[in-house]
């Protein structure tokens, strides 16, 4: 074969594997292989609905954005609250995907109505502290101390996972403590310390560290037999299932364990 006839089969035999390959790599819409398996996401779209205890607020709303950067195509929308109310709520046919709550007790009333979807997981611990305004006017040290003449508390109600740990704790020290209010959650508590109407609460460490620059949390040794579990569980209800496993998958992450202790709750 003549060298200008050698090069011309050479360049057709290359246009024809050229050709070849393309149809390999087409489907039937039109679009190549390439681009139809390329996705960042892991594929979880649509919302999820969780429902968490109060003192997740900070710690879980970062978590959402982390996780809707991780998948695009999802949206994760929060009803914080009382761990008591969101049972209850739950319960009563509330759209939630996911429940995160601040005690087993207030996870074993969605649980024993069949409302669970597996196991609960406890995934972090929470600790009390007093919360003090800043300078700590009152001069408070300890919990005999809000027992004083004119010294103003706030507690949560007992029925709340913060109240429940608080009147352990308080029993623990033999304290009868007669509040000025009880709240529904431990952000409402806080909040009463923030404004001024009150002296001190008892709240989650967690909520008193995420603003450092309002109040101070006065640490107790009695708050150590008052520790709380937080488990978390996807619902039976849940609208959107595999979204739900992946929120639960992503709090339970090494990235997820990262912000939580990061904000100061404890490793169960």
């Amino acid at each position: 074969m003549k060298p200008h006839r050698m090069r011309v089969a050479v360049t057709a035999l290359s246009a024809f594997a050229l050709l070849a390959l393309s149809g390999c790599g087409s489907d039937d819409s039109g679009n190549t292989g390439a681009a139809a398996g390329t996705d960042t996401s892991t594929g979880v779209t649509g919302t999820v609905n969780v429902f968490a205890a109060a003192s997740l607020t900070e710690s879980f709303t970062k978590l959402g954005k982390d996780f809707e950067a991780a998948n695009p195509g999802a949206t994760v929308k929060f009803n914080f609250a009382g761990s008591s109310a969101l049972a209850t709520q739950i319960n009563q046919g509330a759209p939630a995907d996911v429940f995160a709550s601040a005690a087993p007790a207030n996870m074993k009333t969605v649980t024993d109505a069949g409302g669970a979807d597996g196991a609960p997981t406890t995934f972090v611990r929470n600790q009390l502290v007093i919360a003090v305004p800043k300078g700590n006017p009152k001069g408070v040290k300890g919990l005999a101390d809000l027992t004083r003449p004119g010294v103003k508390v706030a507690l949560c109600a007992e029925q709340v996972p913060c109240g429940a740990a608080a009147k352990k704790a308080l029993d623990t020290a033999g304290v009868k403590l007669t509040p000025v209010t009880l709240e529904q959650d431990v952000k409402a508590a806080l909040s009463k310390v923030k404004l001024g109407e009150v002296d001190a609460a008892l709240v989650y460490r967690t909520d008193a560290k995420a603003v450092p620059n309002d109040v101070e949390g006065l640490e107790f040794p009695e708050s150590a037999g008052a520790t709380n579990d937080y488990p978390i569980v996807t619902l039976k209800g849940a609208k959107n299932p595999a979204g739900a496993k992946a929120f639960v998958a992503h709090v339970l992450s090494d990235k997820g364990k990262a912000v939580l202790t990061g904000a100061g709750f404890q490793a169960p």
